[in-house]
């Protein structure tokens, strides 16, 4: 087994590998290539594990500057297939990511776990911090498009101005649930990931505007006939007007028409009125994680 950084073209076996862990997550060849070739701020990095020329096993690692607090950075997704675990791919690949970070300067680190793994995390030093729950709808059995309230309408992501919608994303989440506040995100990082990024879909996509001012909208970013809702919120002045549970409705009717079958999501398990916003839309659950916070010493 060889351990060693990601290049592009091992994106299509990257993906291949994420659908036999994580079913549920939707990330395409194309944004995936894209991500190794020309890669985040933070001194992102990515490893695999390769056995007898196939991906086996893939981390990757990065300072996170989309919050204040120094020294913070994230162990993101360390996966190993499942007919190659108990070998040492995981092991290693921590390892790697692990060097990697402290090389960045990094003193506290977040990683995932699903909860089958988190005597892995235990054992290296990191303690389970929150859960996050995910869920999945076929499009198709989407509710019906409820009233907006008076002086609301709803438009297409690609009718906005990049700047409106991050001053938005910025504004909305700055009570997100999690394990740092998301108080640092510059808008060329915001562009980079949320903008720019080839999965994002703008016309599924969907903001509720109050006169010509974005109250709410949901992100969506697509992988084939798959989707994620990446984001969904509502600016705090204009909370408990059904809002969240308006765009993300829509969004799901505008992806089912343009060939979308199965939608999938996730919520910090605390936040409440999400989670009860996608159960009315008819979200089952399919599987948790937890972030694991741990130090660098």
């Amino acid at each position: 087994m060889e351990l060693r950084t990601a290049r592009p073209d091992d994106a299509a076996d990257v993906v291949a590998l994420r659908a036999a862990v994580y079913p549920y997550l939707v990330r395409g060849v194309d944004s995936t290539r894209q991500m190794i070739a020309d890669p985040p701020d933070g001194g992102w990095t990515a490893f695999v594990a390769e056995d007898g020329g196939r991906v086996v096993g893939w981390v990757s690692a990065f300072r996170n500057t989309t919050t204040s607090e120094d020294g913070f950075g994230d162990i993101s997704l360390l996966h190993v297939h499942p007919e190659h675990r108990e070998r040492g791919a995981g092991t290693a690949l921590f390892g790697a990511a692990r060097e990697h970070l402290a090389g960045l300067g990094v003193r506290r680190v977040r990683a995932w776990a699903q909860t089958d793994s988190l005597d892995f995390a235990r054992a290296r030093g990191f303690t389970p911090s929150r859960e996050v729950r995910y869920s999945a709808l076929e499009a198709r059995l989407a509710p019906p498009v409820p009233d907006a309230p008076p002086g609301v309408t709803t438009v297409p992501l690609s009718a906005l101005d990049a700047r409106a919608v991050y001053a938005a994303d910025v504004a909305a989440s700055a009570d997100e649930p999690g394990d740092v506040p998301k108080d640092a995100v510059s808008f060329e990082t915001w562009r980079y990931e949320v903008w720019d990024h080839l999965g994002l879909d703008r016309e599924a996509s969907t903001a509720a505007l109050h006169g010509t001012e974005i109250a709410a909208f949901t992100l969506v970013k697509r992988d084939g006939s798959r989707m994620w809702s990446d984001m969904t919120a509502t600016m705090p002045q204009h909370r408990g007007r059904g809002l969240a549970r308006l765009v993300k409705t829509v969004a799901l009717h505008r992806a089912a028409e343009r060939g979308v079958t199965m939608a999938y999501t996730s919520n910090d398990e605390s936040n409440a009125p999400m989670l009860a916003v996608n159960a009315r839309l008819g979200y089952q659950p399919v599987a948790a994680q937890w972030s694991c916070l741990g130090e660098l010493g």
